[in-house]
C-alpha cells in the first residue's frame, strides 16, 4: 500500500474536495452527502483522488454507478474506485440502529 493511502485528507483539502461533489442531481448529492457524513472525517488521499475522478462523470453516469445499474469500466475500474463505489452504496442506517 503506498504511503498516501494511509496518508487522510487535511481539512482543507477535504472541504476542497466537498466543494468539487456538489453534483445537478439531487441523487448523487443524497449519495454523496451520506459518504462524507460518514467517511469524511477519515478520508484519505488515495479516496479523495478517486472521488474526483467519479466527480468528472456526467451526473447519469455516476447515478448508474451509484445504483450500481453499471460497474467502472476502462480508466476507472481500478481497486480504489471499487472501495470508494463499495462505501458509497452503503445503504442508510435504519433509525441508527448498530
Amino acid at each position: 500500500m503506498s504511503m498516501s493511502a494511509e496518508t487522510l485528507l487535511d481539512e482543507r483539502s477535504l472541504s476542497k474536495l466537498r466543494w468539487r461533489c456538489r453534483r445537478g442531481l439531487l441523487e448523487n448529492d443524497l449519495f454523496i452527502e451520506r459518504f462524507f457524513e460518514r467517511h469524511g472525517d477519515r478520508l484519505t488521499e488515495d479516496l479523495g483522488a478517486a472521488m474526483t475522478r467519479l466527480m468528472e462523470l456526467a451526473d447519469n453516469d455516476l447515478l448508474d454507478l451509484l445504483l450500481a445499474r453499471r460497474e467502472p469500466e476502462g480508466e476507472l475500474d481500478d481497486l480504489q474506485i471499487h472501495r470508494l463505489l463499495h462505501l458509497l452504496r452503503e445503504p442508510p442506517d435504519r433509525q441508527n440502529s448498530p
